[in-house]
């Protein structure tokens, strides 16, 4: 009997089957039900939603900075990048950090702003931590440097930094003229941002400023 029961509910299953995709409105319908209950696989996360947003809070907020002084969206280019750790060379850091950029160019001046999150500790003070030799323009452990994406690059500008009330986060900002060879190697994906903190010294997260 029960035998009889499998063989009759699995006939009965395929000849909705055969029916449904074979009537282009039954097997819409049916394919419409099943995607209203399924998951699929590319449904955004929460954190990839919250990334985007930031993403973009942080384009807009480099782009009113050249619209406040009467430019128009048309005469310049916008560039993000999403900072990870599996970025860090030559070894890639595992850590809940986050971090996001978003800019602004205008002829070869690129207008800068980014915000992180959940750093694995505080970032590194170059005043009380030094490079060997020490270099004088290395005020922030936020930089942009040029390079490609597995290499670690010459240091080009130091980023502001704001710190928010966990001391774990916060957000960037710079204006910087760039020269006809870093504007070369940003249109080139060559110039890239990084973080530093006291666990990770030479990286904790990583990403190359890409064109929107």
């Amino acid at each position: 009997m029960q035998n009889w029961f499998k063989t009759m509910l699995i006939a009965a299953l395929s000849f909705v089957c055969v029916i449904g995709f074979s009537s282009p409105g039954i097997g819409q319908s049916l394919l419409s039900a099943i995607s209203q209950n399924a998951t699929p696989h590319t449904l955004e996360q929460p954190a990839d939603l919250a990334t985007k947003a930031d993403i973009q809070n942080n384009l807009r907020a480099a782009q009113s900075v050249l619209m406040a002084q009467g430019m128009t969206v048309s005469p310049f280019k916008t560039y993000v990048a999403i900072m990870g750790g599996d970025q860090i060379v030559p070894n890639a850091v595992m850590a809940p950090s986050i971090g996001t950029v978003g800019a602004a160019l205008a002829g070869n001046r690129l207008i800068v702003r980014g915000s992180f999150k959940d750093m694995s500790s505080p970032l590194r003070d170059y005043a009380t931590d030094p490079l060997d030799p020490p270099n004088p323009n290395i005020t922030s452990a936020f930089h942009i440097h040029q390079g490609m994406a597995s290499e670690n690059g010459p240091f080009q500008y130091a980023l502001d930094v704001m710190l928010d009330e966990t001391g774990y986060g916060g957000r960037v900002m710079g204006d910087y003229m760039l020269t006809d060879e870093q504007l070369a190697a940003l249109d080139s994906n060559m110039l890239y941002v990084d973080v530093h903190t006291t666990w990770y010294r030479g990286g904790e997260l990583r990403g190359v400023l890409m064109a929107e």
